[in-house]
This record gives structure tokens, C-alpha cells and sequence, in this order.
């Protein structure tokens, strides 16, 4: 029997190992779609060069192109519908992603099924001559462009200063990302209400982040959707805007996340989102019993993949590969190796030089030594930590540990060795 072509866009070995040990990879071909260095470690997004890119490895293959499939953030997103799109394979239609997408009109769709689950919100046009005079909500409030990734240009504001300053951030590089969305904005219908507010535009937001926050992971296959795993996200920072912890299974109580899951199931109906995978982000405040939507992505998250590896016997990748091929996802399978597993980010709160960063002896010396374990660094020793790409706006994430354990006690104490023995020095 002939094998499955599976196009991934920028595929990277970490991914590609996890990929290739999902239950059926033997029937299964796996293809990169771009590299890394054009589709995800840049700043400099041509989407009409990065389609005409793809189009031409799919039209050049010789044998059948069965799915397009993708875990990374923007551009990825925005090029897989237009791409599935051409060559007639299963997944959302690009209207229905960018309603998830585009983080304005997510929350308009959003208001009209969870009112009570949806924060205050407003446009903002950072260009407008006279958008300093009048703060869109009153403060605090978080502001951020309608499309961007990894928390990029994302500013908590305070005051008028707090303002100042982020409009001013945010004239100096949104057109990373409002060039190459608006290009995908053309190929879309839009309606009249959002057309207006295109990708050189804010949303400026009611903070709601007071509490717990979690993810729910999930796909949508003809029509029915299905979640299969809730993870927490811990954050740290002067702001509590930067993530320092997800961790797998979630221990949020069963019955908030039955109402998650329902205000879950309201907005893909409403956005007529199908056959993709997809994780929703919520808030939720303990002492208030309240529940806040806060940010939908039309993918699997691959920072949640080797959590359900971990825990699962398998990634998530599984239900993104399933759905892409249009057959019901073989996931979750069987439990795996641990009870939890946890994504941990070293971070640094100041700017400064990377003195020193652990060799590959040393990291694989400590992976050995430990089980469980797997340890990504990215800082380069030599360059300074703002010179990283897609950090957030408080913080530098220098490494990240993947850990696994039965207990969350466990997971402590073995990221606790890990951290003593990772030997990062910086200069400030």
C-alpha cells in the first residue's frame, strides 16, 4: 500500500522524531513544507514569496499530496488554509481560521455565544494622531496587535506613561506581522465590521488574568469536536504576563471544566471551524467563580507535545496527522511512561549578554542521568538576550526543560537537579 505524503511546514527534528513514532507512521510519509529558517526563525515574513515557495515543493512532488499540516504559530497558520485550500485537502476554510486568528474579530464572535465569558475589549489604530488622548479602556488594560505570536508587543497598561510607551513599541515594529497578515487578509472574505481593523491595528483588552489559566486541547472532525486533555499554565514576571510552567494533566476541577468545555463547543460552532485541531486558552478566578476566554489557536500546541507524550504514549501530533487525512484520531492511546509532565522556562528578567551556555557533552550528561528528561537551550553564548527572537515584552526565555514524573512533587525535585547543573551565566 502506497504511503501517506504528510507535508509538514518547517519541520524541525525535534517535532520530526515525535512524528515519526505515532501510531501508523509506517504507512505514513513525512515531508518538510519551507525550513526554519524562512518560516519560523525570522522576522522578515514574505507571505507571497513563502506561498509561491510552498506551491511550487507540492507542485514538483512527484507522488500524491495527502495532508498539509503545521504546529507553529504566524505565519504557519495563515499559509495552511490558503494551501489546503488549493489543493482541495481537508481542513477550515481561511475565514474560519482567521476568526480565530485575528484576535478582534475572535472576540466579536466570541461575545455574541459567551458574553459572560468575554472580556471588554476595543480596536486601537496605533498610527491614529489622537489615539493617545483617550485610553480605549479604562486602565488597567492589556493592548496587543491583532495578530502577533509569543506574546510579541504585548504591553500591560497602567497609566498614560504605560501607554505612551506601548504605542510607541508598537509603531516601531508591527509591521513584522501587519504586512505579511494583511496579504492573507486580501484572499479572505471579511465582514464590514472587521474589515476595517486589519493587521496595523490593536485590541486593547480588560485584564482577567487574576487566577488560574489553562488550555484545552481538542479537534474538530466533520463537524464534531472532541477535547481530549486540559493543561495548566503557570506564569511569572513583574506583569504575570510570561508563562514559567505548563503542566499535564491539569488539576482544575471537573466541573469548571465542563463549562469551558461548553463555551468551547459555542464558539467553533459559531465560527464554522472543522477538521483541524485547535487549544483554547481560559482564565479562571477562584475567588470570583468567574471564567474568561482568552485566546483561541487553530492548532495543536507543540509546546504541549511531549506533555502528552509523556503521559498519553503519544503527542498530540496524532490527532493533528489523524484529522488532517480526515480519519477520526487514533489518540489518545494507551498511558505512557508518567503520571504528569510539565514544558519549564528558564527565563531572565534583565537584558544582558549570554556569557555561557552548556555544551552538548553537558546536556546530554544531565538527560542521561536523569530520566525523563529533555533540555533545549536558546540562548547563543555571545549575543544578548534582546537580540532572541519572539520573546515577550517583560521577559527572556533562555531554555526550556521537559519533564516527566508521577507526582508534581517529582517534577519539582528532578527540574530543581537539572537547574543546579545547567551552568547559564550572564552579565547585566
Amino acid at each position: 500500500m502506497a504511503k501517506k505524503n504528510i507535508f509538514v511546514m518547517a519541520m524541525d527534528d525535534f517535532h520530526q522524531a515525535m512524528l515519526e513514532n505515532l501510531r501508523g507512521s509506517d504507512e505514513m510519509a513525512f515531508h518538510s513544507l519551507l525550513d526554519m529558517e524562512t518560516a519560523v526563525n525570522t522576522t522578515g515574513y514574505d507571505m507571497a514569496e513563502l506561498l509561491d515557495r510552498a506551491r511550487q515543493t507540492l507542485k514538483d512532488f512527484p507522488g500524491t499530496v495527502d495532508a498539509i499540516v503545521g504546529y507553529w504559530d504566524f505565519p504557519t497558520l495563515s499559509l495552511l488554509p490558503v494551501l489546503r485550500r488549493e489543493w482541495d485537502l481537508p481542513g477550515p476554510s481561511l475565514e474560519a481560521a482567521l476568526r480565530c486568528e485575528h484576535k478582534y474579530w475572535a472576540r466579536v464572535e466570541e461575545a455574541r455565544v459567551a458574553p459572560r465569558q468575554t472580556p471588554r475589549f476595543a480596536s486601537v489604530n496605533p498610527f491614529d494622531e489622537n489615539v493617545l488622548d483617550q485610553p480605549p479602556l479604562p486602565y488597567p488594560f492589556w493592548i496587543k496587535p491583532v495578530r502577533a505570536h509569543s506574546s510579541q508587543l504585548g504591553f500591560h497598561v497602567d497609566n498614560q506613561r504605560d501607554f505612551e510607551h506601548a504605542i510607541k513599541r508598537t509603531r516601531d515594529r508591527i509591521h513584522i506581522f501587519a504586512k505579511p497578515f494583511n496579504h492573507i487578509l486580501e484572499m479572505a472574505q471579511l465582514p464590514e465590521d472587521i474589515a476595517p481593523v486589519d493587521g496595523w491595528h490593536c485590541i486593547a483588552e480588560e485584564i482577567v488574568s487574576a487566577g488560574r489559566q489553562c488550555t484545552l486541547e481538542g479537534y474538530v472532525l466533520n463537524g464534531e469536536m472532541k477535547i481530549y486533555g486540559v493543561v495548566d499554565s503557570l506564569r511569572e514576571g513583574a506583569v504575570g504576563s510570561s508563562f514559567s510552567r505548563y503542566q499535564y494533566p491539569s488539576d482544575l476541577e471537573a466541573s469548571v471544566q465542563d463549562i469551558m468545555f461548553e463555551d468551547c463547543r459555542r464558539f467553533i460552532e459559531r465560527t464554522g471551524f472543522d477538521n483541524s485541531p485547535f487549544n483554547i486558552e481560559f482564565f479562571y478566578n477562584e475567588d470570583e467563580g468567574s471564567i474568561w476566554m482568552l485566546e483561541v489557536n487553530p492548532r495543536c500546541s507543540k509546546s504541549h507535545s511531549p506533555l502528552f507524550e509523556m503521559v498519553e504514549g503519544s503527542s498530540n501530533l496524532q490527532a493533528m496527522v489523524d484529522v488532517a487525512l480526515g480519519r477520526k484520531p487514533a489518540f489518545p492511546p494507551e498511558r505512557g511512561k508518567y503520571r504528569y509532565a510539565a514544558k519549564i522556562m528558564l527565563r531572565e528578567h534583565q537584558d544582558g549578554v549570554v556569557e555561557r551556555v552548556p555544551d552538548a557533552n553537558e546536556i546530554r550528561a544531565i538527560e542521561n542521568d536523569i530520566p525523563g528528561c529533555h533540555i533545549q537551550v536558546e540562548a547563543e553564548q555571545g549575543n544578548r538576550l534582546s537580540d532572541m527572537l519572539h520573546q515577550d515584552s517583560y521577559s527572556f526565555e533562555y531554555a526550556v526543560l521537559f519533564v516527566g514524573g508521577d507526582s508534581g512533587e517529582e517534577i519539582d525535585k528532578k527540574a530543581d537537579q537539572i537547574k543546579e547543573r545547567l551552568d547559564f551565566r550572564f552579565s547585566h
